[in-house]
């Protein structure tokens, strides 16, 4: 039972990269983090056009990051954060690695921010 857990536990993980894979609905994503937006904001900010916009916000609304409500003639779209809590709890074990080149590189730039210039050959 746990093996099928597991198994669709990564079918999900592995959809959710899928969908944010594409560039413009990670530009989506990141506009809708802010706050909700109706598709002609999405547009305008984007600089996409409608159709496009629409795609990219059904595949977002059909994977489940983001939702809809009606507020008299327009939609307004707002981020569902689950799916990326998926996301992120599947990376979690992974950020020791990064985490510590990152704190190679602050040491490093820290070193060389300590340590005197070096004089160059005049010409």
């Amino acid at each position: 039972m746990t093996v099928i857990c597991v198994h669709k536990y990564i079918r999900s993980v592995e959809s959710a990269f899928a969908v944010i894979a594409d560039p413009n609905r990670r530009a989506i994503l990141s506009l809708l983090a802010a706050s909700q937006r109706s598709v002609s904001e999405i547009e305008r900010r984007l600089r996409m056009p409608q159709p496009s916009v629409s795609k990219h916000l059904r595949v977002l609304r059909d994977a489940g990051f983001v939702e809809s409500t009606i507020d008299a003639q327009r939609r307004l779209y707002r981020l569902r954060p689950e799916p990326l809590m998926r996301v992120d709890a599947w990376l979690a074990p992974f950020r020791r690695f990064w985490s510590a080149h990152v704190d190679a590189l602050e040491r490093h730039l820290d070193r060389m921010n300590q340590a005197p210039p070096k004089k160059g050959k005049k010409r």
